[in-house]
């Protein structure tokens, strides 16, 4: 059974020397080395097996839209050749997400080269007009994201993203004014700002009421759940949509359950993975629009799906789990 790719960070501070700035930060779910990869998923997977129900959709407040609470994230999963047997692998990933009425792919310029692999799989499934596609700004001058931001739709192969988001803070001074140009010009419909950890959470409130973005971005997990006391209240009272990163904590809490089995209760909320359950908690949080998780198997990918489907946990569910993981 191969893991997931291995989990890679590399961090420096921000101008305002609060927030995180890595050039190839972490936003979406990457194994720690010598993680222990992630179960595969029981039951029928074979020709995929189809929902229990449609995905659940949450509401994008800037505009009343709706949108599939499973995304995709592309960190480490999508950055292959495109003439490796794992792009092949990700037409099938791509193919049992769409189908299953996915639609938010979020990638970065920071993610070597993962927009370029989303682009040609776009191009070649003809499926960008069913694609919500969210990519980043990451540079540290106007000239600097001016020339990303170029590359980025050259590399997508389009001529507009629907969701565009300074990552990790990073250059906000220059940033975010930029990403709101290009809103204006029809270029993206909606922008947003995003972190990974749970230091960079007051620098992000601070900037939600600040810039007052369309969306936040957030890591947010059973073993890392400070987001859901210090970003979802304020991204409800702002009426800012929540995308979350890290559901498994960089694969680590597939380490934790190896042995251990699913709560009793896992059944009657349609559950029967590790990998439903931790999806399941983070989309049972009403703040939450969407979740990332990133996958290169396909199988792994319809069992992502499953995660976001009714029924959803109450709250002594979502409890239990945080306890079980503190």
């Amino acid at each position: 059974m191969t893991s997931r790719r291995a989990f890679i960070t590399t961090a420096g501070l921000a101008a305002s020397g609060l927030a995180l700035a890595p050039l190839a930060a972490c936003s979406q779910d990457r194994p720690a080395p010598g993680a222990t990869p992630r179960p595969e998923p029981t039951g029928a997977i074979t020709g995929v097996a189809p929902l229990a129900g449609p995905l659940i959709q949450r509401t994008i407040p800037a505009s009343g839209q709706t949108l599939p609470v499973i995304g995709v994230g592309t960190s480490g999963s999508y950055e292959v050749p495109l003439d490796s047997p794992e792009f092949g692998t990700l037409r099938e990933v791509l193919k049992v997400f769409f189908d299953g009425g996915g639609r938010l792919i979020d990638t970065s310029p920071n993610y070597s080269n993962a927009e370029e692999v989303v682009g040609a799989l776009l191009a070649e499934g003809g499926w960008r007009d069913r694609c919500f596609l969210a990519t980043k700004l990451a540079a540290d001058s106007r000239e600097a994201l001016h020339a990303q931001w170029a590359d980025s739709l050259r590399r997508l192969r389009t001529d507009h993203v629907e969701l565009l988001q300074v990552h990790n803070l990073r250059n906000m001074a220059e940033a975010m004014p930029y990403a709101r140009e290009l809103k204006a010009q029809g270029r993206t419909k909606y922008v947003g700002i995003t972190h990974y950890l749970e230091r960079g959470h007051d620098e992000t409130a601070r900037l939600m009421r600040a810039e007052k973005p369309d969306f936040v971005q957030i890591n947010y997990s059973v073993s890392a759940p400070q987001a859901a006391r210090t970003i979802f209240p304020l991204a409800q009272e702002l009426g800012i949509a929540v995308i979350v990163n890290r559901a498994f904590d960089d694969g680590k809490l597939f380490a934790q359950v190896r042995d251990r089995p699913l709560p009793d209760w896992a059944g009657s909320v349609g559950v029967d993975s590790w990998a439903q359950m931790f999806l399941k908690f983070v989309v049972s949080h009403p703040a939450v629009t969407a979740v990332i998780p990133a996958t290169g198997k396909p199988e792994r990918q319809a069992d992502n799906l499953k995660g976001g489907v009714e029924p959803l946990l109450n709250e002594a569910q979502q409890a239990e789990l945080v306890a079980m993981f503190a």
